[in-house]
């Protein structure tokens, strides 16, 4: 057998143990979201509300870029599952700070209010971004 195809046959369970660790851990953070959140997105989705769908997109985004930077540099499946965690965290805490600042946000997203709805996802998709930039490890030279 090649080299390649060795390397391939080595490290490919690997592979398939880590991204589904890492798709299942965004399926249960976003579960959680969606329990914690004091609106049914997935209710007000299939009544055609678009904010609920805009703040749930930002959510799982928000969720799935640290998870994915922390995939590309974990050294452990338990490292992985301790900054999915922090991601999670963050994404309560940003849905909190915004609905300080915009008052009553809930009941925002359930009129259908875009601009609350879009403010949401943006800020949730910024936080990510950072927390995922924070998992750099410029020691390892990767993402």
């Amino acid at each position: 057998m090649g080299g390649e195809i060795g390397a391939f046959v080595e490290a490919f369970p690997r592979f398939l143990t880590w991204s589904a660790s890492a798709a299942l851990m965004l399926v249960v953070a976003s579960t959680i979201y969606v329990l914690l959140t004091p609106w049914k997105e997935l209710a007000l989705l299939r009544q055609g509300n678009s904010a609920a769908g805009v703040a749930l997109a930002g959510a799982v985004g928000g969720l799935a870029i640290p998870v994915a930077s922390t995939l590309a540099s974990s050294v452990s499946l338990f490292d992985l599952l301790i900054w999915g965690v922090v991601a999670l965290i963050l994404q309560l805490i940003v849905y909190r700070l915004v609905d300080l600042l915009l008052r009553d946000l809930p009941a925002r997203i359930e009129k259908d209010e875009m601009g609350a709805a879009v403010f949401l996802a943006g800020a949730k998709l910024a936080s990510a971004l950072i927390l995922a930039a924070g998992l750099w490890d410029p020691a390892l030279q990767k993402f």
